[in-house]
């Protein structure tokens, strides 16, 4: 059951956000170094569900029901699994000495400059191939903690690289689940979708190598003495899995187990089977926080949906945009609705699901190419949720390097690119795009 639509129901996000970001900013204010911790985002939107269970009491929605089935929608669930075994991967792998193998193995003998463009490419040719970001967060980001601790590079810059590089592989790949649910729900296909995309996307991608072969300021990498070299086959193995297709659990399973061989038989003599079970353990626990915020936004967004937030949202813009002609307004109207969409539903596929046919509807009323809707749509999700603190991207990655979430916004290079770029191509169209669009049924 979905209730009229209404901005009412928009007021627990908004709620959360204030509460989260507003304790945030008091602590830092009072010189807390640690301040945006002090208020811990699975307490702080517990008020925001009870707003929400209230309006959706009110607005005659079956309140509970509808927290708890977003609570257990199968996407979030299995976000919550990529998290747990993401951790106890990156736990296990730095327990058994892999990161030093992979500094003594190489990274000293790349050039400083390099270090953060190759940890850029590294993750968006993984992304690129397996059509997802997160599973490349969760298989790259381990190694780059081990290179940002030997070269002494800031770790927001090097997880930032790594967060680019994911998002421009799954903004462009052909089998990311954005990336088909934009093309089906313009009447485009994936492969023009892919052609439109790449126009902005390279430029950017190239603008942001030659922003972080400057930014870094990396020292000489000291290799680790007695490390095994073997030890490095773990993240290889990963990365080689999920190049060739393999479901990201699978992959991130496979490489635990492997990881724990490795640590029985290289790694240090008193590695034994506790001591392998201990860190899968404490793996867990150091993404227990993302794991509770992304179940209880699950279960927001759920009550918002149900309660016709999004739904208002969808009408406002494209009321706007029936206003106003031209293809540039309806450009215009199509980035804002991915967008605002995106930052009430933390999720990009169900931001495009959700705004698709909005979309479609202002690309047809402004002569908007499909290819090019479609376009904008991934775009602007993509780049979104991967800039949202409390998004699934920057939540992990901010886990599993022990940092703020607020600190890799600023970090995320590419994405901050892509927007621009984007917003470049708006404002000065390709004269090929004055033809009229054609969709698929």
């Amino acid at each position: 059951m979905t209730a009229r639509p209404s901005a009412l129901a928009l007021t627990p996000l908004l709620l959360f956000l204030a509460l989260f970001f507003g304790a945030g900013l008091y602590y830092t204010s009072q010189g807390d170094a640690m301040g945006f911790y002090q208020l811990h985002a699975p307490v702080a939107i517990l008020p925001a569900i009870a707003l929400g269970l209230w309006i959706a009491h009110r607005a005659g929605v079956p309140a509970m029901d509808t927290l708890l089935r977003g609570i257990g929608d199968s996407n979030i669930i299995l976000m919550c699994l990529i998290f747990l075994l993401a951790g106890a991967f990156a736990m296990v792998t730095k327990q058994i000495g892999a990161v030093d193998a992979v500094v003594a193995l190489g990274v000293g003998a790349l050039p400083a400059a390099l270090i953060l463009p190759g940890l850029f490419l590294v993750a968006g040719f993984l992304s690129l191939a397996v059509g997802t970001s997160m599973g490349t967060i969760a298989a790259v980001t381990p190694i780059a903690l081990g290179v940002s601790d030997a070269a002494g590079i800031d770790r927001a810059l090097v997880i930032g690289a790594v967060i680019g590089g994911a998002t421009f592989g799954d903004n462009l790949s052909v089998i990311s689940d954005t990336a088909i649910a934009a093309a089906r729900t313009q009447g485009c296909s994936v492969r023009d979708k892919f052609r439109e995309n790449a126009r902005i996307a390279l430029p950017a991608a190239v603008l942001t190598l030659g922003v972080l072969a400057f930014v870094g300021d990396a020292s000489p990498v000291a290799a680790s003495e007695g490390a095994s070299p073997w030890l490095v086959l773990p993240y290889v193995l990963v990365l080689a899995l999920a190049v060739i297709g393999l479901d990201v659990l699978v992959v991130l399973s496979i490489g635990l187990i492997v990881a724990g061989l490795f640590g029985f038989f290289l790694g240090d003599q008193d590695y034994t089977l506790a001591a392998f079970t201990g860190d899968i353990y404490a793996g867990f626990e150091s993404v227990v926080e993302i794991t509770l915020l992304a179940l209880f936004i699950g279960g927001l967004g759920a009550l918002i949906k149900a309660c016709g937030g999004l739904d208002w949202l969808a009408a406002r813009i494209a009321r706007i945009a029936r206003g106003n002609t031209g293809r540039r307004t309806g450009e215009w109207s199509i980035a804002a609705l991915a967008t605002v969409t995106d930052i009430f539903t933390a999720n990009n596929t169900v931001a495009i699901l959700i705004s698709g046919g909005v979309a479609r509807d202002i690309a047809e009323r402004h002569d908007v190419p499909a290819a090019r809707a479609a376009s904008l749509l991934d775009i602007f999700v993509c780049s979104v949720q991967s800039l949202l603190p409390y998004g699934a991207q920057i939540l992990l990655a901010a886990s599993l390097a022990s940092l703020s979430p607020l600190a890799l916004i600023g970090k995320a290079h590419y994405c901050w690119m892509l927007v621009g770029m984007t917003i470049l191509f708006m404002i000065w169209p390709s004269r090929r795009h004055r033809e009229e669009p054609v969709r698929q049924a």
